[in-house]
């Protein structure tokens, strides 16, 4: 994987997590324990600082960057989806951000909200906790049930085995 220093800031990158080998991670990127970092994610911390929470899930092709002097957060246990854009977002604990979905400046996800597929977060918007938010820009329509939570748990615990499971069952097959 493409680790970059950026001006004297280097990626730091817990040895139980997992960053897929065409991942790159640019300057203050910090990733927490039992983390997976798929393929083809973007972490730039370059302006500001991302920090990644123990357990968490950074999809395939998911893109975070961040304005001068700001973090992108996320919690712990959360789960960014495939193709998730995040600039300068705050998500809380046990979050889902859906594939695709945007979370723009100032943004943020409460503890065990869900962001529905292409979901928009828009600029300083707020998702409260414990609510599920879709659209573009998102409105709540409703609470997470105890069949969500159950739901995600599952699906955080296949992600972080993904983490031991690739180191010792990936390997790259010779060109033919």
């Amino acid at each position: 994987m493409p680790l970059y220093e950026f001006e004297g800031k280097a990626p730091r990158i817990d040895p139980s997590a997992w960053v897929a080998p065409s991942a790159e991670l640019i300057g203050d990127v910090r990733i927490g324990a039992n983390c997976y970092v798929g393929w083809g994610a973007i972490l730039r911390g370059d302006n500001g600082s991302i920090i990644i929470g123990e357990g968490s899930a950074v999809e395939e092709g998911v893109i975070m960057h961040t304005s001068v002097g700001l973090v992108n957060q996320v919690g712990r246990q959360v789960t960014i989806g495939h193709g998730a854009m995040l600039h300068g977002a705050i998500i809380e604990d046990f979050a889902v951000v859906g594939m695709r979905a945007t979370i723009g400046h100032y943004g943020q996800v409460g503890e065990w909200s869900i962001i529905g597929e292409m979901g928009l977060v828009a600029n300083q918007q707020s998702v409260p906790a414990g609510m599920i938010a879709v659209g573009q820009p998102v409105k709540v329509i409703g609470p997470v049930q105890e069949r969500h939570k159950k739901r995600w748990i599952e699906s955080k615990k296949r992600y972080q085995g993904f983490c031991e499971r690739n180191r010792k069952g990936l390997r790259l097959l010779p060109d033919k």
